[in-house]
Order: structure tokens, then sequence, then C-alpha cells
């Protein structure tokens, strides 16, 4: 995967690891276009740890597999949108109609999204963490993988992330590549396995992750705010279960 030639607002700070992470994220919301059950999970859960490798290379760390699928969210799978896209696509041998044609679009346009929003969000995150020494060799040993990515994962829950899925949804759906794979599900209704890279695709993921960049810049409020949830949970964990039912919680 190449590394993308950021092309950022006047003013906008560039960023290498920012640009893996939206390279990443695009990836990632790519992986719903393989038709496959459980072959658009594995890619997706590569996708995810490629990145993880990635950002701690980048500062010389070195990390245990369960420590990468740990902070990767290896266990994240398919979500609701892909699932329904995924029964429609096996019903593709019924007569299409103009508006099942749009409902399955849109379908596998959400899942695009949500697939790119989490991944775009974790990978900040784990940026973000890397960056305040949150994680170092040592402790890439220990519990604290976990403590990290339970501490992502509890302040993607607390803001509102439909800005950055507005911004996603546009993104992809202009895609060529998402269009071009609805296109050929669609006149191919028997033959949807495997699909082959388009020429050119390559080209189009790293604009696409450009243009994500930007709204990395444009959108940077937001993930100034999302920082912040990040730095509570990780300084005061959630209590485990238990103990909020006997605090009465």
């Amino acid at each position: 995967m190449s590394e993308p030639n950021p092309r950022l607002p006047p003013g906008a700070p560039s960023s290498a690891p920012l640009g893996r992470v939206a390279l990443h994220a695009v990836a990632a919301g790519l992986t719903p276009l393989i038709p496959v059950p459980f072959l658009d999970d594995y890619a997706l859960y590569q996708v995810r740890e490629q990145l993880v490798r990635s950002l701690l290379e980048e500062r010389g760390l070195r990390a245990s597999t369960q420590a990468v699928e740990t902070l990767a969210g290896s266990s994240l799978g398919r979500t609701l949108g892909g699932r329904l896209a995924s029964y429609l696509k096996g019903l593709m041998l019924l007569p299409v109609k103009k508006v099942f044609r749009k409902v399955f679009f849109v379908l596998w346009v959400k899942d695009c999204v949500d697939v790119a929003s989490v991944s775009l969000h974790h990978g900040y995150l784990l940026h973000h963490a890397l960056e305040r020494g949150d994680l170092d060799a040592l402790s890439l040993q220990g519990d604290k993988p976990a403590a990290v990515h339970a501490a992502i994962v509890a302040a993607c829950a607390e803001v509102d992330a439909r800005p950055i899925n507005q911004a996603l949804r546009r993104l992809f759906a202009s895609s060529r590549v998402l269009m071009a794979e609805a296109t050929r599900v669609f006149r191919n209704p028997g033959n949807v396995g495997p699909r082959t890279p388009e020429p050119g695709e390559g080209t189009e993921v790293k604009s696409l992750s450009e243009r994500l960049l930007a709204i990395l810049w444009e959108e940077r409020g937001y993930f100034t705010t999302l920082e912040a949830h990040y730095a509570r949970h990780l300084t005061t964990p959630a209590p485990p279960p238990e103990m909020k039912a006997a605090s009465g919680a």
C-alpha cells in the first residue's frame, strides 16, 4: 500500500501517520465490496492490523500478534448494513427492479461508510495515543493495549459521528470503484465471486485518502473533542459491569 501524498488546505499540517490512517480507513471501507462471506471480514482484519503495525513501526515499536489484534479490534466484524447487503446479493436471481438497485447501492454505501468510520476513528485515536506516549516497548507486553483499545471504544461511543459519516458517505457514493462493482454484480447476478481490482484502482484509493485527510483537517475541532474523551477514559477506566450493578448505576 503506497504512501499518500497529501494535498491539504493551506495551513494544514502534513502528517505521514495521519496519511496512513486515512489510506487504511479508505482501504477498510472498500472491504465490503468483497462479496464472499468471511473473506470480507478477513480482509478488514488484515487492513486494520496492518495500520496498527505501521503506526507502531513509525515509532520504532514492535508488538506481539495478540497486542496487534487487540489494538486493531480484530473482533469487530461485518456491520448490520453489510449483512443486509449480503442477503440482498443472495436474491440477485430475482427480477431486478430500479428501486431494488437503489436500496442495494444505498446499503452497500452505508456498509462502506460504517467500516471506514470505525477504522478512521480507531486509527486516529491510536495515532494520538502513540503521540501521548501511552504505549511503549514495555507496556505493549502487558495489559496496556487492552486498556488503550477500551478507552478508544468508549471515546468513540460518546461522540456524534454523523458529520464525519456524512462526509464519508459523499466520498464513497462518488467512488468509481464502488459503482463499478455494483454494476458488475447487477450485470452478472450468477457470478458474484471474488472481485478483480480495476485498472487505476490504486490511484483512486489514494485520491480518496487524500480527500479524507483534508476532512480530518476541516473537522479538527471534532477530533480534538474525541481526544479529550479518550484521555478521560484512559485515566478513569469504566468499572466492570458487576461494580456498576453494585453501585446502583
